[in-house]
């Protein structure tokens, strides 16, 4: 059964994040209505990690099983045809069954783009507000990588976690794994049991249907939630921020992101840079393990999941 892995950007302004859901347009759904309608398959991409509504990917990473065989070129062209314009697969290639776009991911790199509109004669074009944090904070460039530095390392970062319900569940099910911002652990779904002849039969739209209760069956067959205590604890390799003509960005790598992890950090980040808090009380702010202690969430708009490392 051949097994593969796709590398994927995508702009993510008219998707309700990467997770597929009901009666909403996400990029997960959309990529294997695409699969269905080349392939005649019903299969459920799992994706690097889940990036939420308005998020972008500049290499999201996906792998998938196919019964038919089908060459990686053909695959990879007829993909690119099926979907829309706001999605484009850059790579796709064939890797070992048991290889997993989540499970054996390493390092993921984020990047937060921030352009400071302060004044009212600085207009965000809209050709870029997708994109960036139009921010109207005077923010000192210095504060911002003084607040930075101090998330290096190993820490428990409950104070930059949003609420993820679902969190307890997955890590009952796959504790040595890295969430990364991603709700529901939804395993590939098997092929729809018809003949080859009979592998159009179903239209697309149906076969979205078809995923999406799959997906709903499977999350309500989980386990209940372990009553162990949630671990939060990330590494950050790297945490910097540059200015790149007019944008102020923020470059983050680490062993795995909690829920909505970047843009509370870069909320926080922000407050420090306006001269609201102390860059030096990042620390403090992680010791009290309690996201009221952090900053705002900073918009979707200016996130992008940049790179994600495996072996």
């Amino acid at each position: 059964m051949p097994h593969w892995k796709l590398i994927l950007t995508y702009d993510g302004t008219p998707y309700n994040g990467w997770q597929v859901q009901p009666n909403l347009p996400t990029v997960q759904g959309t990529l294997a209505q695409a699969i269905h309608r080349i392939t005649g398959e019903t299969v459920l991409p799992q994706g690097s990690g889940r990036t939420a509504t308005g998020v972008h990917a500049l290499a999201q990473v996906a792998t998938f099983s196919l019964t038919v065989p089908i060459p990686a070129a053909n695959l990879h062209r007829a993909l690119n045809r099926a979907l829309p314009p706001s999605i484009r697969v850059l790579t796709v290639e064939a890797v070992p069954e048991h290889f997993h776009a989540r499970h054996n991911a390493l390092r993921k790199t984020y990047e937060y783009r921030i352009l400071p509109c302060i004044h009212d004669d600085r207009i965000c074009s809209p050709m870029l507000a997708p994109y960036v944090w139009p921010c109207r904070f005077s923010l000192d460039l210095a504060v911002l990588q003084q607040a930075a530095s101090h998330i290096l390392g190993t820490h428990d970062f409950t104070s930059f976690a949003a609420n993820d319900p679902d969190q307890a569940t997955r890590n009952a099910a796959h504790p040595k794994t890295n969430e990364d911002e991603f709700i529901g652990t939804t395993d590939p779904l098997q092929p729809n049991q018809t003949q080859p002849n009979e592998r159009n039969v179903i239209s697309t739209e149906a076969a979205h249907g078809l995923i999406v209760s799959r997906a709903v069956e499977k999350s309500a067959s989980q386990p209940p939630p372990s009553t162990n205590p949630t671990d939060n604890i990330r590494t950050i390799f790297h945490s910097i921020w540059h200015q790149q003509e007019d944008l102020l960005i923020y470059r983050i790598t680490g062993s795995g992101f909690l829920h909505h992890m970047v843009r509370n950090l870069v909320g926080t980040f922000v407050e420090a840079a306006a001269h609201r808090i102390s860059p030096d009380e990042i620390p403090i702010i992680l010791a009290a393990r309690n996201r009221s202690a952090a900053g705002p969430t900073a918009p979707a708009s200016g996130l992008f999941l940049v790179e994600v490392e495996y072996e």
